[in-house]
This record gives C-alpha cells, sequence and structure tokens, in this order.
C-alpha cells in the first residue's frame, strides 16, 4: 500500500479552494451537499496564511505557477494539508474518484499516478453499490448505541451485524422505509441468541484467486486467524485486518476449542495437512468443522 486513504468528517469542516477555472470548479463540486463550510478565494487573499487558517482541507487550481506557489506556501504555513490540481509533486494528499452514498463513500485512488484509471474503477464499484446503500448505513448508525448496549460482547455483536446487513431491515431501508427498517432490526435485536462458533480450514498457500467465494467470505468474517508462516500474503490480505492472529505454535487444540467455545468464528490457513491428533481433539469436543479448498487451477 503507497498510500494510505482515510475520511475526514465534514461537519463543521473548513473547506478552501483558492484558484479559478474548471480544476478549482471541480474541487468545489466534489463538496456539493455536503455540509462542510466551502470558502472559495482567487485574488490577493489566496496568499495570507489567515485565509487558511482552520481549513481541514485546501485545493489550489491555477495555470499561474506563482499563484500556486504562492498559495501553497500561504496554506502550509496555516499548517492545512494541501492538494494541488494536475500537480502531485505538490500536494500532501491526493484526491481519489468518488462513489457518494450518503452515508456510505467509496473512494478509488492510484495516489496521482492514472486518475482516469481511478475513474474507470470508479464506474465499475459505482454499479455494484445500490442507491440505498446509505440508508443502510444511517439505520445502522441511529441504532448504534442500542445494538452496543444490548451486545456488549464483541464477537457476538459483529455475528449479529453481519447477519442483519443480510437481513429484512437492511432491505427495508434500502427500499427506502426507514421506519420498518428500525422496526425490523429491533425485533432482530430482541431475537438474536447466542452464535455458535466454529472452526473452519482455508488452503493458504495460494494464489489467492483460486479461493472460492464461500473460503473468502470465511477470511472476511473470522474473528480469529491461525497463519502459518509460508501463508501466502494475498491470501491472508483477504482476511479483516482486526481479526485475532495466532501462529501455529499458539494455536493448540485446547486453544482453538476454547475460543469456539466462545462464539468465534476460528480460521486457520492449512499449507500442510492438518495433524490428525487435534482433528480427533475437535472432534471429541464435538466442534463444527469445514474444510474450504482452493479451486483447482485449469
Amino acid at each position: 500500500m503507497d498510500a494510505f486513504p482515510a475520511y475526514f468528517p465534514l461537519a463543521g469542516a473548513k473547506i478552501v479552494v483558492a484558484g479559478s477555472g474548471e480544476g478549482a470548479e471541480a474541487k468545489a463540486r466534489l463538496f456539493d451537499g455536503s455540509p462542510a463550510r466551502l470558502v472559495r478565494v482567487e485574488g490577493p487573499e489566496a496568499f495570507l496564511a489567515g485565509t487558511y487558517a482552520g481549513a481541514s482541507l485546501v485545493f489550489v487550481a491555477s495555470a499561474d505557477d506563482l499563484f500556486v506557489q504562492a498559495a501553497v506556501t500561504a496554506a502550509r504555513a496555516a499548517h492545512a494539508p494541501v492538494n494541488v490540481v494536475d500537480r502531485p509533486s505538490l500536494c500532501d494528499f491526493t484526491t481519489p474518484a468518488v462513489i457518494d452514498r450518503g452515508e456510505v463513500v467509496a473512494a478509488v485512488g492510484t495516489g496521482g499516478a492514472s486518475p482516469m484509471l481511478a475513474t474507470l474503477l470508479r464506474n465499475t464499484i459505482e454499479a455494484r453499490i445500490p442507491e440505498g446503500t446509505g440508508r443502510i448505513a444511517a439505520l445502522f448508525r441511529k441504532m448504534q448505541d442500542e445494538v452496543r448496549e444490548t451486545l456488549p460482547d464483541l464477537p457476538r455483536r459483529r455475528a449479529f451485524l453481519r447477519k442483519a446487513l443480510e437481513g429484512p431491515a437492511a432491505d427495508a431501508a434500502l427500499a427506502g422505509n426507514m421506519e420498518a427498517a428500525e422496526a425490523l432490526l429491533r425485533q432482530a435485536l430482541a431475537q438474536d441468541g447466542p452464535q455458535a462458533g466454529r472452526l473452519q480450514f482455508v488452503a493458504g498457500r495460494g494464489p489467492a484467486d483460486l479461493l472460492t467465494l464461500r473460503a473468502s467470505r470465511v477470511l472476511a468474517a473470522a474473528d480469529v486467524l491461525v497463519v502459518p508462516p509460508d501463508a501466502d500474503r494475498d491470501v491472508l490480505g483477504l482476511a479483516r485486518r482486526d481479526a485475532e492472529r495466532l501462529s501455529v505454535d499458539e494455536a493448540t487444540p485446547e486453544r482453538l476449542i476454547a475460543l469456539v467455545s466462545e462464539g468465534l468464528k476460528v480460521a486457520c490457513l492449512i499449507t500442510a495437512a492438518p495433524d490428525p491428533a487435534a482433528l480427533r481433539a475437535y472432534a471429541e469436543a464435538g466442534l463444527q468443522i469445514e474444510v474450504l479448498l482452493a479451486a483447482p487451477e485449469g
């Protein structure tokens, strides 16, 4: 990863666009409908550090090199991060191609190397994100505290949310019926029970594109990941970043049985045949076990 993507909250934020022309207009349009306070400057005001005081983001756009240099110097004196249109070497950050679904925002960036590629990828992804996706996020934001209070245990809460995001409450929000969506989510919360833990073995040698869709989903949903030293990096990249990771030595049968008994989903990447003694221990403990192998090449 050559650049780290981050999201800046816009409620109450000051955004400054310095300069004129299509580049400046395009940057300003990014914030249409947002709760940010957009400040437009063009003349000598753009050369004053005070213009940028308290700005969360600054965009500079001009064909005049002297204007650009002076505006950038002033913005940096105010300790504001700067993006300069068509001048990647002067940028503190680059602007990605954005997919705006209200509460859901997706972005594709190339670090300024190829904005056209980012736009093409954005169009591909945008077609797969329904317009109402933001309403689903708004529903879960509104119910966030209630869900946390009802399900204080993090693994159980995650399991509930994964299921709810594919359930009738999410469907109702997607359709725009927020009153029904809230009622359905609250009903699901009241009916939720402890989830059964699971132990799943996933082929870990790679290549990642040979994994089945189900294996990919298992990695994305795992609470605990067992990682052998020779596991394929691309396969590891499919797993949740916040999943607890155990080495093979740490993943004793006793520990895995205990984790599954707590209701956690444990995914073991395998690059060799599992230990028969360990498999017997899992079977004797009554664990649900699933083995997901890679699809054959060719």
